[in-house]
C-alpha cells in the first residue's frame, strides 16, 4: 500500500502556508499540520509525528535551524526537515547542513517534486 507522506507545514507568513498545503496536496502529499513559529511547531511535531516538517528559515521566536536542530536531536522517530526560505540558499552557507536539516528548497521553487528530490 501507498501511503502518502505526512508534511508539518511551518511558516509565519498565513498566505505562504495556504499556498505550499495546496501545492503539496495536490501533489500527493498529506499535510497533517501547520504552525506559525518555532514552539509551535516544535509542539505539533511532537503531537503529529509527521514524516516531514518542511520549516522557514526566519520565524519570529527563534530560528528555522534551532527548530532543525531540536527536532533532528530528539529521541525517537525524527521527521525529515527541509528548510525553506524566501533568499537563496546559498545565503545560509553550512548552516543548513549543521541544522541536520535533509536540505533547502526555496520558496519560490517548491513542488511535490522539488521536496521528493531533497527527501531523496
Amino acid at each position: 500500500m501507498n501511503t502518502l507522506t505526512r508534511v508539518l507545514i511551518v511558516d509565519d507568513h498565513p498566505s505562504f502556508r495556504a499556498t505550499a498545503r495546496a501545492l503539496l496536496q495536490a501533489e500527493g502529499f498529506e499535510v497533517v499540520g501547520e504552525a506559525e513559529n518555532g514552539v509551535g511547531a516544535l509542539q505539533q511535531a511532537r503531537e503529529l509525528h509527521p514524516d516531514v516538517v518542511l520549516l522557514d528559515v526566519q520565524l519570529p521566536d527563534f530560528d528555522g535551524f534551532e527548530v532543525a536542530t531540536r527536532l533532528t536531536s530528539q529521541n525517537g522517530a525524527q521527521p525529515a526537515v527541509v528548510l525553506t526560505s524566501s533568499r537563496d540558499g546559498s545565503d545560509f552557507g553550512p548552516l543548513v547542513a549543521q541544522s541536520g536539516a535533509k536540505g533547502f528548497i526555496a520558496k519560490g521553487e517548491l513542488s511535490g517534486a522539488a521536496l521528493k528530490a531533497v527527501l531523496g
